[in-house]
């Protein structure tokens, strides 16, 4: 006899087949995707061409970032959270994991293309401070890159945790300087903090399980070197928003008005002598930072000046004023000048060849 409590197979609806044009679609769509996509990276880099136009014309628009960062963490800590206890049908969260994603990388592209002009014009090229927004750029660039984002990038843990802290970092850095007037040091320092949080949080709090206990050692080590390398490595780090302007040289500057009334293009005194120089420092408005001329003959350093107050706001720069003792020097050597900040981020440099 039957069991009664059974459903009769006969009663069970047939599942409806999808109309043939669905079929069509979705067989073409699956056939194209890698297609598709590389046709969206494209369209989404030329879109980042036109956020770094705006991001080095208007800064207020870093205001808009908060609520980037805020999207991408909790996005980033609540799909897995929701995955790990099976809360959603496979299908919504496949579906779900796209949609994050979309928003996602075009937040990163915002984000990062929004800041790179700004990193540009704070560079020294040819110096180790070039690297960083070389790191920026890539990082920007990938961010379009859709097949490997949500192939390599989203579904890994760690690349994942590595990536939204490196550009947690290179935004927040941004961000601090600009828009809240905290000194270059100082936001390094908060922003590696942050970076380091939101690395943690990703790499070991964002996916629960038994084996999380075991995931937060690595985790930790893994922040204390992100810590390590940022703050060991902000020579190598542009001073954004800080950049070099006008650089003069001179016998003798005129403090009042803060001028070199016979400027030179090159040094003749071997035997020695007095040089003098008015350099301005671009900053925007609102920011107090410290700076230092550091001065050389060819690469031996001679002299450190004091930490000098710079406070940004001034339309042709902040002019900082110095005169040194240059020791005796031959043709062919350079007298070299270069601002750093006080927590020893490259400004910018300028040189005298020696005639």
């Amino acid at each position: 006899m039957a069991d009664a409590s059974l459903p009769d197979a006969r009663d069970t609806p047939a599942p409806r087949p999808r109309p043939p044009w669905r079929r069509r679609l979705g067989a073409w769509l699956s056939h194209h995707e890698t297609l598709l996509w590389s046709l969206h990276s494209a369209w989404a880099l030329a879109f980042g061409v036109g956020v770094m136009w705006l991001g080095a014309r208007d800064v207020r628009w870093l205001r808009m970032t908060y609520g980037y960062i805020a999207f991408i963490w909790l996005s980033s800590m609540a799909l897995p959270w929701l995955a790990a206890r099976d809360l959603l049908p496979a299908g919504l969260r496949a579906w779900l994991q796209m949609a994050v994603n979309y928003f996602n990388k075009n937040f990163y592209q915002q984000l990062l293309f929004f800041v790179l002009p700004l990193y540009w014009a704070s560079t020294t090229f040819w110096s180790s401070n070039s690297w960083f927004v070389a790191l920026v750029a890539a990082s920007a660039v990938l961010s379009t890159v859709d097949v490997v984002y949500d192939r390599h990038l989203s579904a890994r843990r760690s690349l994942n945790a590595v990536f939204f802290a490196f550009n947690l970092f290179a935004t927040v850095n941004v961000i601090l300087p600009v828009l809240w007037g905290l000194r270059t040091v100082t936001a390094s320092r908060v922003s590696v903090a942050l970076a380091v949080a939101g690395f943690l949080s990703l790499r070991a709090g964002a996916w629960p399980g038994p084996s999380r206990r075991r995931r937060w050692p690595v985790a930790v080590a893994g922040g204390v070197v992100l810590f390590a390398l940022t703050e060991y490595g902000r020579p190598y780090i542009p001073p954004v928003p800080l950049a070099l302007g006008q650089t003069t040289f001179g016998p003798t500057v005129l403090p009042e008005s803060l001028r070199v009334p016979s400027p030179i293009d090159a040094w003749t005194a071997q035997g020695g002598g007095r040089l003098a120089v008015v350099t301005a420092i671009s900053a925007p408005a609102g920011l107090h930072d410290r700076v230092r001329l550091v001065w050389s003959l060819d690469d031996v350093v001679f002299q450190r000046s004091r930490s000098i107050d710079v406070i940004g706001g001034r339309a042709a720069g902040y002019r900082v004023w110095s005169v040194v003792a240059v020791p005796a020097s031959r043709p062919g050597q350079r007298v070299r000048l270069a601002l750093e900040t006080e927590g020893g981020q490259l400004i910018g440099r300028a040189a005298l060849p020696v005639r």
